[in-house]
This record gives C-alpha cells, sequence and structure tokens, in this order.
C-alpha cells in the first residue's frame, strides 16, 4: 500500500479564522485524484480552533491553557462536519483520529494507532488526523500539526509528506529553493517568524518536520495549498514548491519509534564510550558516562551527546535519573543503554 501523507494549516483552509470552503472542496477534489494515481493519502487537517474562535465570535485565542482546549473541542465538531459534507459530495468517508504525544512515546499505542490508520484506508476511508487538544496538557502537546504530519508520515510507512502552506514553498529572499539535500543551519536560517493569531506553526516548524521527516526516508514537499491540483502535481512528479530529499540510510522501524519519542534527559559520555557505541556497535555502559541530565524513567528515550555537546543519537535507558545518577559513580559495568535501542538518528 503507497501511502501520502498531506498536512492543511489554519493559514490554508481557515485564512483569518474564516473557513474557505470552496478551498477545502478543491483540496478534497485534488487528494481523491492522487488516491486514482495508486496512492493512499492521509489528511493531518489543523483548523479547529480557528473554528471555534470565529464562531464563538472570538478574535484572538485567549491565554489559558484550559480555554484553548475548550475552543478546539467546540471547533473540532464544526471541522469534521466540514470535511465530512465535502467528502460526501464524491460519496466517501472519513474518519477523525486525534492524537498526543503519549500515541507515539508508547510502542503499543504507536502500533495500534498504525493498525487502525491502515485499517481504515483498507476500508477505503480518508483518515483525518489532528492534535486532541482537548486533553492534550504542556506535557502531552505537539504544539503545531507540522510536526504531527511528520510522526504521522513515519508511524503510516508514508512515501511522501506533503506540506501545504500559505507560500510557494521555502524561500531565500524573493526566490523559491526548489531542492533541499540536506536541512543545514543556512537552510534553517531562511524560515521566518510569523503571527500566530490563528495558527501554532510557521516555516521553522515545517523545517523540522521536515528534517524529521527526511530522516526517516520519506520525501518531504512544501508547496502552496492554494495551487491547484498541487497534490496531484506532486504525486506525479512536477517541480512544485520545496523538495527535500531523503536520507540514503534506514533505520529498522523499532529504531525509527525510538528516534521519534519524546526525549527525557540527556546523557554525557567519553571518548571510549563514544567509540563503542558508533564505530563498535556495543551497548552504552556505566562507565562512559560523565554526566547526565533531566527527569528520566527506566525505557524513556535521552540524548547522547559527546564532551563538545555533538548530539551522537538517543536510546532508550535502563535506568531512571536517580538510579542512573548513583550507577555512574561506581566501577561495575553496567548496561544503560543496550546497543538495540540505540540510534543515530534524533528527531530533535
Amino acid at each position: 500500500m503507497k501511502k501520502i501523507v498531506v498536512k492543511v494549516g489554519s493559514s490554508v483552509i481557515a485564512p483569518g479564522g474564516n473557513l474557505d470552503l470552496a478551498l477545502i472542496g478543491r483540496i478534497i477534489k485534488d487528494l481523491l485524484a492522487a488516491e486514482r494515481l495508486g496512492y493512499k493519502v492521509i489528511l493531518v487537517s489543523s483548523g479547529a480552533i480557528a473554528c471555534g474562535l470565529r464562531v464563538l465570535g472570538l478574535k484572538r485565542k485567549p491565554n489559558d491553557i484550559h480555554s484553548l482546549m475548550a475552543i478546539a473541542a467546540f471547533g473540532q465538531i464544526i471541522l469534521m462536519d466540514t470535511f465530512n459534507a465535502k467528502f460526501k459530495k464524491y460519496k466517501r468517508r472519513s474518519a477523525q483520529v486525534l492524537l498526543t504525544w503519549d500515541d507515539f512515546n508508547f510502542r503499543q499505542r504507536f502500533i495500534n494507532i498504525r493498525t487502525t490508520i491502515d485499517k481504515l484506508l483498507e476500508m477505503n476511508m480518508v483518515p483525518i488526523i489532528n492534535e486532541n487538544d482537548a486533553v492534550s496538557c504542556e506535557e502531552i502537546r505537539f504544539g503545531d500539526n507540522d510536526s504531527l504530519s511528520a510522526r504521522v508520515a513515519v508511524l503510516g510507512r508514508a512515501e511522501k509528506l506533503i506540506m501545504l502552506s500559505d507560500v510557494e514553498g521555502l524561500l531565500k529572499g524573493s526566490q523559491l529553493v526548489k531542492e533541499v539535500v540536506k536541512i543545514n543551519p543556512e537552510i534553517s536560517s531562511l524560515a521566518v517568524k510569523e503571527d500566530k493569531t490563528h495558527t501554532s506553526g510557521g516555516m521553522a516548524t515545517k523545517l523540522e518536520a521536515a528534517e524529521m521527516a527526511t530522516s526517516s526516508g520519506i520525501t518531504t514537499f512544501i508547496a502552496s495549498g492554494r495551487r491547484k491540483g498541487v497534490i496531484c502535481g506532486i504525486v506525479k512528479g512536477q517541480a512544485i514548491g520545496t523538495v527535500f530529499l531523503p536520507s540514503s540510510a534506514k533505520e529498522r522501524d523499532r529504531k525509527i519509534w525510538i528516534a521519534n519519542k519524546k526525549i527525557k534527559g540527556r546523557i554525557i559520555i567519553d571518548q571510549g564510550a563514544k567509540t563503542a557505541l558508533l564505530d563498535k556497535g556495543r551497548s552504552l555502559l556505566n562507565v562512559g558516562i560523565i554526566s547526565v541530565f533531566g527527569s528520566f524513567k527506566k525505557d524513556d528515550a535521552v540524548t547522547v551527546l559527546d564532551q563538545e555537546g555533538k548530539i551522537l543519537g538517543c536510546g532508550l535507558v535502563n535506568y531512571s535519573f536517580q538510579e542512573l545518577s548513583s550507577k555512574i559513580k561506581t566501577k561495575l559495568d553496567q548496561e544503560v543503554i543496550h546497543r538495540d535501542n540505540f540510534t543515530k538518528k534524533t528527531n530533535r
């Protein structure tokens, strides 16, 4: 099953907080046409809070998190009613899937969500995914649907991630950057800050999402959601927007999951441990650890850094922060991160 993930933001479908019904209809027609080209499409859509703000007559987001949760719960119904009505015109059905960080953080939930999405696709339904804003406290929030779309693409083993924006792609001045091989500091510097009255993302979050997806082997695009036939055009190989080329090296599925877990701490290691971990493929032992930071439990994900502060990767720890803090002071060799639970790729 060939899959693509299409992400549409509030700036595209709800500019100024008002749903653009004609544009939503056009995007749905476009993604259904992409299906006829042999792809199954997963849609990640923002807009719930924008819908709620508009109908309630509010001009700006409230500052407190619980008011935002309530507005999102109200607005999500309006958003899904709109999508369902548009899909019904083509005798198709859609299904709502609301996610939080915990759905990606715990392996079994990660697999369950993947299986559910695949089953919806087999049933010829279009999964519409959004963050579960009504229950997402700061600890389990993504914060933007760009990040969510990249994680959904990884979870769903998608071939392509298409992020539809209110601009043509990544710009360098007034010129479109057509292709990015690697997201380096120069590329990152091209992101600009934007007003966030009705949105939570921006070009910076799209670049972070692109880096996350491409590191897992997924070709990623940023393109204008207002361009007619943009999804089909990209699927057909047309030069539209900015394309971010995928990494050539692919990790095993479990290590991809580890790379996308929420990071709960940091471990600084010495040169000997770095050589053993990276060059010899060995597990990380306590004797090679210089210091630890964070508030993690057993099986949480932590980043591993060398003495110069360079990130080497991330892995699942066998001990809590308190346990590990005491063990680095002992001379006994104890395994802190098993080699099978370490990956050089980390989506941070």
